[in-house]
């Protein structure tokens, strides 16, 4: 048996495992981790500014293809503290990372020792599982533990406290034989995939809700051919788009109070059963619950049995892996189809496209201040199917959902229920450090981009590339639209008289010359006929100066965007598409 440090060990499991990208800062507590992966030399490590930003590296590293695993990295005390809010947001969207920390000496820890914090505590409702290692000998079983967990059932984050002498101390180990846990998905049965597809037999309009848990089952190519062999129209959830590429004449648009499309929302009110796979119905996908559910049936196929019934009482539920309850969907469906068993479809679909076609809102304007709506028309001219889009909240981002298109799974990269400020930066990082050959897309508010701003050096010193388009309206714009409702207009302005920066004309904030400064390319667009030729240039800059390039758009101060409480009832305040060079770059067009 191989004698080594406990944390020589670590280093080791993380190869083994397959968790080989790492993002963080060292620290006291933590150099002995570091002086492992230094010695042993399989790891790569990019170092971040900010120990929260190094959280959402890991989540967008993750996100960004099937099977990754994001680490991040941090010292005691306030770097655990700092990874709470990417725990959160790994959590809430059931993404898998692992977060290790250096801690105080055993012996410590109850001592208030300089930057001893009971971490493991602190994260445990917002982890999987978090746990301070106490004995060396248990650190490589807690390594692999944690990697069973975060892959077993619904995804999550798991966060591993090591101290530092246990760090330090040797053990016995032999990685040659060492193996990864195996890890156990509940599977659909082949009677309930039956039940559910003579449910749907039994219904005038059906429709199939994609949620986030096929993309991290790898199971889209399963959900297209679902809907094909069945011709039953597809409504991605925010968390699910891109399982079906929304091009597809299935695709019937997205549903909700905000990031929703008019004829997705229509098309769910028409219809009559749906079927949700790996989707947790929610609050903003659904707005109120006797609207959503009235007069229709529903089945709810998700792998976390808590899941099941905590929003709304399905008619029929199965717990399973989306992979394999759609295999077995695929499987029962295709007999069903070769004995003419399965209903012809084609006239519902058709009602379907047809709300897609004629339902659209307008985004040609040529409007000075720029309105929002241009700025994403010529975001679909210049990006094609294989750009990977990264966004977290705002107008910005539920805008983007109206209005842009998505492709491929894993294309649409956001923090979905958490949302947190400042994630994109991070997470756009974080997703090209994963696929280094992709053009990364990411799209921020003025609010959202100057959270975490600090990590666009980390961009430029490890050759990261991505364009980042900030629309800046000089407000909190979300929280404005929000305000309405109290018939108010309170600390939410971003604007001030700049004095180093005039031509910005009271915008406030010159992100121009904070990106240039943290060693980036940048652009600004004050014309809306300027904004093609920018990210045109953008993604000249980016291959020349492998750097993220930020495309900053002036935007008019207030836009009211789409949204409401309920489905039947989102508020429209802009105009919209009466003809087809309203809404030029539409899916569908209009004529």
């Amino acid at each position: 048996m191989t004698k080594m440090r406990a944390v020589d060990a670590a280093v080791l499991i993380l190869e083994k495992e397959g968790a080989t990208q790492l993002f963080g800062l060292p620290g006291a507590a933590i150099n002995p981790f570091y002086s492992a992966m230094r010695r042993h030399g399989g790891l790569r490590h990019v170092l971040a500014r900010h120990v929260e930003a190094a959280s959402h590296m890991a989540e967008g590293y993750t996100r960004a293809e099937a099977g990754n695993i994001g680490v991040c990295i941090g010292t005691s005390g306030p770097a655990g503290t700092d990874m709470i809010t990417g725990l959160y947001s790994a959590s809430a969207d059931s993404i898998p990372i692992l977060c290790i920390t250096g801690q105080a000496p055993v012996a410590k820890l109850h001592k208030e020792d300089f930057q001893a914090v009971d971490i493991a505590s602190i994260a445990a409702p917002v982890a999987k599982w978090a746990v301070t290692v106490m004995e060396p000998a248990q650190v490589p079983g807690s390594f692999q533990k944690a990697f069973r967990i975060m892959r077993e059932g619904r995804p999550g984050p798991v966060l591993v406290d090591l101290p530092i002498d246990v760090q330090q101390a040797e053990i016995d180990f032999d990685i040659e034989t060492y193996e990864p846990l195996p890890v156990a998905r509940p599977a659909a049965t082949r009677a309930q995939a039956e039940k559910t597809l003579s449910m749907l037999n039994a219904s005038e309009r059906p429709l199939i809700v994609a949620g986030g848990g096929i993309i991290n089952a790898d199971a889209s190519d399963l959900l297209v051919e679902l809907a094909e062999v069945t011709g039953v129209p597809v409504v991605p959830t925010l968390m699910g788009w891109g399982s079906i590429p929304d091009d597809h004449p299935l695709t019937a648009g997205m549903v909700g109070l905000q990031t929703s499309h008019r004829y997705g929302n229509a098309t769910m009110l028409a219809s009559d059963f749906v079927l949700g796979i790996g989707n947790r119905w929610a609050n903003r996908h659904t707005g109120g619950l006797d609207t959503y559910t009235q007069d229709r049936t529903f089945v709810h196929v998700d792998i976390e049995p808590t899941q099941i019934g905590r929003v709304f009482a399905a008619d029929f539920s199965i717990v399973s892996d989306a992979g394999a309850a759609l295999k077995m969907f695929v499987e029962v469906a295709r007999e069903w189809t070769a004995d003419g068993r399965l209903r012809d479809r084609a006239a519902w679909a058709a009602d379907c496209a047809e709300r897609k076609r004629t339902l659209q809102r307008r985004t040609d304007y040529d409007d000075v201040p720029v309105k929002p709506q241009r700025v994403y028309q010529e975001m679909n001219k210049a990006f094609g199917p294989e750009t990977r889009y990264v966004s977290t909240i705002g107008l910005s981002q539920i805008q983007a959902a109206q209005l842009l298109h998505v492709y491929r799974p894993r294309h649409w990269i956001n923090a979905g229920q958490a949302g947190p400020l400042g994630w994109t930066v991070p997470a756009a990082l974080g997703v090209a450090a994963a696929d280094p050959e992709a053009t990364v897309v990411a799209l921020s508010g003025d609010y959202d981009f100057q959270f975490l701003v600090e990590e666009l050096a980390v961009g430029a010193q490890f050759k990261l590339p991505y364009i980042h388009v900030v629309v800046n309206n000089s407000y909190l714009g979300l929280i404005r639209q929000a305000q309405r409702g109290f018939e108010m207009d309170y600390h939410v302005q971003l604007a001030f008289e700049n004095v180093n920066s005039p031509e910005l004309d009271g915008y406030g904030v010159d992100h121009v010359k904070v990106a240039e400064g943290l060693g980036c390319k940048a652009l600004r667009v004050f014309e809306p006929d300027e904004i093609l030729p920018a990210l045109e240039q953008a993604k000249k800059l980016m291959v020349e100066f492998e750097v993220p390039v930020v495309v900053e758009v002036i935007l008019e101060r207030i836009t009211n965007v789409s949204m409401g409480v309920e489905i039947d009832s989102v508020v429209e305040f802009e105009d919209l598409a009466a003809r087809g060079e309203d809404a030029p770059t539409a899916i569908t067009p209009l004529d």
